[in-house]
């Protein structure tokens, strides 16, 4: 059951994943990544939101892989991230791809930390 339940997030993740980058990216005329930046920060987010939650016993172990493995796993994306980020550097944008990491970094462990705080004031 616990694969199933892996496999369902999953399937709502990928494509709110693609769906979400497509929509940002459209409204960003620019090379930066807007799009993998907003669904990997939205994704930290949410991860340490359900993080907090299970730690406080307000989500079940069902709920963290359904939400946390599942949707987070392939909404958030390492793989993209990376590969846009050399591209960047790769056509000679070298600082926007050192603003990338930088910024996605930061930006990603913030909302996670936010998240779980977000959490611990809701359900501890």
């Amino acid at each position: 059951m616990n694969w199933l339940l892996v496999l369902l997030g999953g399937a709502v993740g990928a494509p709110l994943r693609y769906l979400t980058d497509r929509a940002v990216q459209r409204r960003h005329a620019t090379v930066f990544p807007w799009g993998t930046f907003a669904v990997n920060v939205a994704g930290c987010l949410l991860l340490g939101l359900v993080a907090g939650a299970g730690a406080a016993g307000a989500a079940s172990s069902q709920v963290q892989l359904l939400v946390g493995t599942g949707l987070c796993g392939a909404l958030t994306t390492y793989s993209t991230f990376s590969y846009e980020t050399l591209r960047l550097a790769e056509d000679g944008a070298g600082l926007l791809a050192a603003a990338n990491v930088a910024a996605a970094v930061t930006a990603g462990l913030g909302a996670a930390f936010a998240g779980v705080a977000a959490a611990e004031a809701l359900w501890a």
